[in-house]
C-alpha cells in the first residue's frame, strides 16, 4: 500500500498560483518581475567577478560577501522557471519531483544564506574586536570550511523532511497558494498525518534561522561594546559605518522571511494577495538589494563596479 502510494505521488501534478484577480494581466506583470530576476542575476553576477578578479578583494569579508551573491541566486533562480512559465501562460503544472526539488533548492539557500550573514558577523566581530589577529584567525582554508559546513547543515536536515512527503496521499486540491512550492504549502494539501512534518519543520526552522539570528545578535553586542570603547567619535563612526551594509543584509533576509512565517501561520484567512506578496518579496527582494545596498556603502566594490561599467574613465581619472 506504502509503495502504491508513494509511486502515485511521485506522479502527481501540483498546480500553481499566479496573482489572483489578475490573470489577465499576467502578461504585463511578469516585466517587472524579469527585471527583478534581470537585476538580481546581473548585480550578483557582477559581485562575483569583481571579487574573483580583484586581488585587492580577496579578504575574508569579500569571500563571504561572494558566499551570499551565490545563496541569492540559488534561493531566487528556482522560481524563476516556473513562475515565468505561469505568467506567460505556458503551464500552470508541475510535477511532484520538480516540486521537490525546487523546495530543496529554494529551503537550503535560504538556510545557507542565513549561515552566510552569521558568518559576516563574525567576520565583523573578529575585524573590529581583534583587528590585528583578523588575518590569522579567517584564513582562506577557514573561510571554505565555513562554506562547506553552512551548506550541509542547510541541506542534510530537509532530505527526511522532504523525503516523507513522496509517501503523503494528495487526496484534496492539488492547487498550490504560490507560484513556486514551499514544504508549508504542499503539506497542508495531504491527506495524513503530517505532524511529523510540521513539528521537525519547526524545529529545523528554530535550530538554524534561531541560532543563526541569537549569533548574529550575540556579535553585534560585542562589536557595541568594543565600539563603544573607542575614545574618538570619528572612530566609532568609521566602525560602525563597515557594519552598515551587513545590518541591511540581515534586514532584508530576516524581515520578509519572519513576515512569511507570520501570514503561514495565524493570517491563513488572508486574502491570497497578501500571501503572494509576501513569498515574493521574501525571494525576490534580497538578491536584487544585497548588490545594491553593497555596492554603494562598500568603497572597494564600489570602485570594482565603475571599472567594469566605465573601465577608461576611471584609468585615465586614475592616471
Amino acid at each position: 500500500m506504502e509503495a502504491s502510494n508513494s509511486s502515485s505521488t511521485l506522479s502527481s501534478t501540483f498546480y500553481l498560483t499566479g496573482i489572483p484577480g489578475y490573470e489577465e494581466f499576467h502578461h504585463w506583470i511578469s516585466i517587472p518581475f524579469c527585471l527583478f530576476y534581470l537585476l538580481g542575476i546581473t548585480g550578483n553576477c557582477i559581485i562575483l567577478h569583481i571579487v574573483r578578479t580583484d586581488p585587492r578583494l580577496h579578504e575574508p569579508m569579500y569571500y563571504f560577501l561572494a558566499m551570499l551573491s551565490l545563496s541569492d541566486m540559488g534561493m531566487s533562480l528556482p522560481t524563476m522557471i516556473s513562475l515565468l512559465r505561469l505568467l506567460w501562460s505556458i503551464s500552470k503544472e508541475i510535477q511532484f519531483n520538480i516540486c521537490v526539488v525546487q523546495m530543496f533548492l529554494i529551503h537550503t539557500f535560504s538556510f545557507t544564506e542565513s549561515s552566510v550573514l552569521l558568518a559576516m558577523a563574525l567576520d565583523r566581530y573578529v575585524a573590529i574586536c581583534h583587528p590585528l589577529r583578523y588575518a590569522t584567525i579567517l584564513t582562506p582554508k577557514l573561510i571554505a570550511k565555513i562554506g562547506i559546513v553552512a551548506l550541509l547543515r542547510s541541506a542534510i536536515p530537509l532530505i527526511p523532511l522532504l523525503a516523507r512527503l513522496a509517501f503523503f496521499p494528495f487526496c484534496h486540491s492539488h492547487v498550490l497558494s504560490h507560484s513556486y512550492c514551499l514544504h508549508q504549502d504542499i503539506i497542508r494539501l495531504a491527506c495524513a498525518d503530517t505532524r511529523f512534518n510540521v513539528i521537525y519543520g519547526l524545529v529545523v526552522i528554530t535550530m538554524l534561522w534561531g541560532m543563526d539570528s541569537l549569533g548574529i545578535l550575540v556579535s553585534y553586542v560585542f562589536i557595541l561594546r568594543s565600539v563603544l570603547r573607542i575614545a574618538s567619535r570619528q572612530g566609532r563612526l568609521k566602525a560602525l559605518n563597515t557594519c552598515a551594509s551587513h545590518i541591511c543584509a540581515v534586514l532584508i533576509l530576516y524581515v520578509p522571511m519572519i513576515g512569511l512565517s507570520i501570514v503561514h501561520r495565524f493570517a491563513k484567512r488572508s486574502s491570497p494577495f497578501m500571501h503572494i506578496f509576501m513569498a515574493h518579496t521574501y525571494l525576490m527582494v534580497p538578491p536584487v538589494l544585497n548588490p545594491i545596498i553593497y555596492s554603494v556603502k562598500t568603497k572597494q566594490i564600489r570602485q570594482g563596479v565603475l571599472h567594469l561599467i566605465l573601465p577608461h574613465k576611471i584609468c585615465s581619472s586614475s592616471m
